[in-house]
């Protein structure tokens, strides 16, 4: 839980939920287990039993006691359409969204066909302010984004992080898409992303139209492929950062 947020395209993080499970390559270097893993066993420590799933309704209600209007990342330390995260708890989180009107919300799955399933059953229209967005690694679970495509939401992103291979934003994969964020893994264990991948990507979002957010190269050099950590290979893309947000932010704030 933090109210100020290191991640670049938020400003807060809230976990009713916490712990997950792998699903897909791009889970393989987890930040958020190895974060988590690191206090197993630590006796009144938030993260005692490590990632393991676990429920917190005592915070629930938090964003309703932010005051100041802020993006709120939910659930960066699990996947809140997780299988064993009951279809009444995920409701008392939308519950808490639909209520804190004042702030935007940005959830984020890799489980896009619950995703799918549970918004079209509990929503004619999912309400502007809460943004649903999908992982996408590589190409191979681009199925993820037609899931998303497939739900009732106003506003939904795509989080291509870690890029782990090409992925290929062609014009009916972005239909419908209203913001696009990139970036490779960090860490020791860090795989290489290959800077063509971002340039095509941000390549697409341009010609369609999309706002594009470049959060960072991850472990490796663009330049030199050289193995340099993520704080010194940086953000910066052809002379620039890309801190582009959805139109929906620009209007609201």
């Amino acid at each position: 839980m933090s109210e100020n947020s290191t991640i670049e395209w938020t400003d807060s993080t809230w976990n009713p939920v916490t712990g997950c499970t792998k699903v897909s390559p791009g889970c393989k270097h987890c930040y958020a287990e190895t974060f988590a893993e690191r206090f197993r066993g630590v006796p009144g420590h938030p993260f005692e039993q490590g990632f393991d799933l676990r429920f917190w309704p005592e915070r629930l209600e938090l964003p309703l006691k932010w005051k100041q209007p802020r993006l709120i990342f939910v659930n960066s330390m699990s996947d809140l359409f997780h299988k064993d995260v009951p279809d009444d708890y995920i409701w008392k989180v939308f519950e808490t969204m639909c209520k804190a009107k004042h702030h935007m919300f940005q959830v984020l799955t890799k489980r896009s066909d619950r995703l799918c399933q549970w918004t079209a059953s509990n929503f004619s229209s999912v309400p502007k302010h809460i943004w649903l967005g999908v992982s996408v690694e590589s190409q191979q679970y681009t199925f993820r984004i037609k899931d998303l495509q497939k739900t009732p939401a106003q506003t939904r992103f795509l989080s291509i992080e870690p890029l782990i291979g090409p992925v290929d934003l062609d014009e009916s994969l972005l239909q419908g898409i209203h913001w696009v964020i990139v970036g490779g893994e960090s860490g020791h264990r860090a795989r290489k992303m290959d800077p063509e991948w971002v340039y095509n990507i941000r390549k697409k979002c341009l010609q369609y139209d999309v706002p594009f957010f470049f959060k960072q190269w991850g472990a490796y050099d663009p330049l030199s492929g050289r193995k340099v950590g993520k704080k010194v290979a940086g953000r910066i893309l052809e002379g620039r950062t890309w801190n582009e947000l959805p139109t929906v932010y620009q209007q609201s704030y």
